[in-house]
Formats: C-alpha cells, sequence, structure tokens
C-alpha cells in the first residue's frame, strides 16, 4: 500500500539547512485547497535527498509555486513537529522577480519580534515601533536596524526611554 501523498502550493519562505552539511533541506509550503484563506495552512517539509536538497537551498525562492509527494510524519509526543518527508518534488511556476527598479520602489511593513518596521521603498528609511505602538527610531537603510533595536533596548533596560 503506497501512503504517498501530493499536494500544491507556494514556498512559504527561503528554505533552511536541515543538518550542518546542507545535505538535507526544511521548507515551509502554504497549502490552500481551495480558494478560503480559513482553508490555508503551512505544512513544515524536510528534504533528505541531498541532490533535492541541493536543489531546494539554492533554486527555489518564496513564491515558487510547487507540487511535492511525500509521506506525512505524525508526531509521537506531544513536543514532536508534524512534517512531510517529500520524496520528489517538482516546480510547477516560478515566483514573478522584481527587476531592479520595482525593487527600489517596494514599501514593506515586517515584523521582527516585539518589532514591527516600515521600509520605505522610496527613501530606504526604516520607521520602528513596537508590537503596542510605541516609537522606537528610525534608521537611515534596514542595515542600520539592528542598531536602532539595540539601542532602544538599551535605554529600556537603564529605565530611561
Amino acid at each position: 500500500m503506497d501512503d504517498a501523498i501530493t499536494l500544491e502550493g507556494f514556498l512559504d519562505e527561503k528554505p533552511a539547512p536541515g543538518d550542518p552539511d546542507r545535505t538535507t533541506a526544511r521548507l515551509r509550503l502554504t497549502v490552500s485547497p481551495t480558494d478560503e484563506r480559513i482553508e490555508e495552512m503551512i505544512l513544515p517539509c524536510r528534504v533528505d535527498d541531498p541532490a533535492m536538497a541541493h536543489l531546494v537551498l539554492h533554486e527555489l525562492i518564496p513564491g515558487d509555486q510547487l507540487r511535492v509527494t511525500g509521506y506525512l510524519r505524525l508526531p509521537r509526543t506531544p513536543d514532536e513537529p508534524l512534517w512531510l518527508i517529500v520524496s520528489a518534488l517538482e516546480v510547477l511556476q516560478p515566483a514573478p522577480q522584481l527587476t531592479a527598479t520595482a525593487a527600489l520602489f517596494a514599501s514593506v511593513i515586517e515584523r521582527c519580534g516585539p518589532y514591527l518596521h516600515y521600509i520605505d521603498g522610496d527613501t530606504g528609511q526604516v520607521e520602528v515601533w513596537t508590537e503596542t505602538g510605541a516609537w522606537v527610531g528610525w534608521a537611515d537603510t534596514p542595515g542600520e536596524l539592528t542598531a536602532v533595536l539595540d539601542e532602544f533596548e538599551h535605554g529600556q533596560a537603564s529605565g530611561s526611554e
């Protein structure tokens, strides 16, 4: 009896190595059997084949539409995760690529732990707030975000705002 299942979905985020030697990979697949968002789920997947893991780690990008076939590994204890062990993978449609010009003008709101930050696509500046709405500060570039958060947390630890 063949218990393999085949699912189609979108790569949720950049895949991660499953081991230090990068011979395995982990990825999250967003699966939606209908157009109803309530029925959407994110399924953790693991790739154990080294050749397929190399493909996953070096050629797939978030947003790629995939068809995966594999075996569901159900948790045996409450602290074990549910996984799909991928035995076959096919890219149905690659994610649309932004042109360099379009990427310059994309504004984004992202969450970073207990912080929210807005990256202005026109200027590249980053405005940061706590999740409760308290102002943290701003950075000239996304690369300076860590320094802004460190300075804010240092101020919080010393009791000043």
